[in-house]
């Protein structure tokens, strides 16, 4: 992709801006190191006694099949990983979803900081609600149980908590099977017969979800908040894979990249802007790499390079305001309403007329209303190079997420080296940063040429992915039956 030039009049302050954004600028050497490193650390993830521990915990799922088309029934799926959680029913027939229902309910803060044994009592009473709202009761059914918290899976049905995060710290429950714990609870009731056959996050249900629309489906990403990749693995190369697995020929790998470089593998690509973000999140030394293109650090970003190059004298006359001096200020929402314009002008401009276009126009009518509103909104005096800078900025920071995402992608593509794969992504980042899925479908290209593949939204991996995995666990068992 061809960088657009940042004009300044000034020669010598454009130097210095340069200069002071040039570690953001990913260099080809640079990039082919990171792919090395995610390479080397994937390996280390799947070995069974690794020399030195991986980032990435490549966690087996378990999940050997995806949907296949001949799924039928009625299924449901709870969907736990904040204050408000979810309860869907979903009928499916011929392996088409032909009616659905969904049910939104919250977690008191006694229930999320209390004992384990009543926030499980409270999610099956919630389970029985739904079902008796609905006259579902009568029926068993099996329950996919999307469980967004860190936890180890040790089979499909068994997902061992490793610890709370968000508003939850309920005791008695880390190091326990959160299956066995809502499972315990629904038949403690005696009234609600459902099953919890299946556990996930919200990656493989990207992926399920995906796959259930196009069975060309092998990969589903996150890109929303954090970031999180799953793939399709060939079993032979799990060497950690331990217990009777012969007959399995493939499975689903949660990579959980948003961790990878928190063994400092990465350290190389930081910036002083990344390490300010670091230092100004919650989990310092963790999730290194979504901290670097995460919607919830995005912004955040931008904003440590608006206040170097303001404290340098480079930008708004040197004067800042209260505002973009506040911690999280300058939002995702800012970036992608400054990146947005007419994308297909920018990449159909020939090389000569490149520099006669206006590279940073931040709306398809080509002005700067979006930049100019978000900078006032900021409490901000600006000029035009101030626009063109803060522009320039997004561009960049957006470019190297981009970038990154798109190293790790081509690699799972490589590696699964299939004929043609489809890449179902969820996630607020990849539905409203408008260039993102383009500058990805163009980096991807040039770093798997080998390998066809497509990008494709896949929503509610979380909700009714769940639900398809119920689906997928029932058909497993009646073949195991049989």
């Amino acid at each position: 992709m061809t960088t657009p030039a940042l004009h300044l009049e000034d020669a010598v302050k454009l130097q210095k801006v340069l200069e002071l954004v040039r570690g953001l600028d990913l260099t080809a050497e640079t990039q082919k190191k990171i792919r090395n490193v995610f390479e080397s650390e994937m390996e280390l993830g799947l070995a069974k006694n690794p020399p030195v521990a991986s980032s990435l915990q490549m966690e087996n799922t378990f999940l050997p099949k995806l949907c296949d088309g001949s799924e039928e029934g009625d299924y449901l799926s709870l969907d736990l990983g904040g204050t408000n959680f979810r309860v869907i029913w979903l009928r499916i027939k011929s392996g088409a979803v032909v009616s659905e229902a969904v049910q939104y309910y919250q977690v008191p803060e006694d229930v999320r900081l209390g004992p384990g044994v009543k926030l499980f009592d409270f999610l099956a009473e919630c389970i029985h609600s739904f079902m008796d709202e609905r006259q579902l009761k009568g029926q068993n059914l099996p329950l996919g149980f999307t469980f967004s918290f860190p936890m180890t899976q040790r089979g499909l049905d068994v997902g061992i908590l490793v610890s709370w995060t968000k508003s939850f710290n309920c005791s008695g429950v880390v190091g326990e099977d959160a299956v066995k714990m809502l499972n315990d609870a629904i038949h403690r009731r005696g009234d609600t017969d459902v099953n919890v056959i299946a556990v996930l996050n919200d990656t493989t249900g990207t992926l399920v979800q995906g796959a259930f629309v196009d069975r060309k489906c092998a990969i589903g990403l996150i890109l929303g908040t954090g970031s999180n990749a799953c793939y399709i693995e060939r079993a032979d190369r799990i060497e950690k894979w331990e217990g009777e697995h012969k007959d399995v020929k493939e499975v689903v790998i949660d990579v959980e990249w948003g961790a990878f470089g928190d063994n400092g593998v990465l350290d190389f690509i930081k910036t002083e802007y990344d390490k300010e973000v670091d230092r100004n999140s919650l989990l310092v030394g963790s999730f290194t790499f979504e901290k670097h293109f995460g919607g919830k650090y995005l912004g955040e970003i931008v904003r440590c390079v608006l206040v170097r190059l303001t404290k340098e004298g480079l930008l708004f006359q040197g004067k800042t305001s209260e505002e973009l001096l506040q911690h999280g200020a300058f939002t995702t929402r800012f970036v992608s309403l400054i990146e947005e314009f007419s994308q297909q002008n920018f990449f159909n401009c020939e090389k000569k007329a490149f520099n006669k276009f206006l590279h940073f126009r931040d709306n398809v009518n080509g002005v700067d209303v979006n930049t100019s509103s978000s900078l006032k909104e900021l409490g901000l005096n600006f000029n035009k190079d101030d626009i063109d800078i803060v522009k320039y900025i997004c561009w960049l920071v957006s470019d190297r997420a981009a970038i990154l995402v798109s190293i790790c992608t081509a690699s799972l593509l490589e590696r699964m080296d299939r004929p043609e794969t489809t890449v179902a992504i969820d996630g607020s980042l990849f539905k409203h940063h408008p260039r993102l899925r383009s500058f990805m479908e163009k980096y991807i290209a040039a770093m798997a040429p080998a390998n066809k593949f497509k990008l494709m939204l896949a929503e509610d991996g979380s909700g009714k992915g769940a639900g398809l995995i119920a689906a997928i666990a029932s058909r497993l068992k009646k073949q195991q039956a049989h």
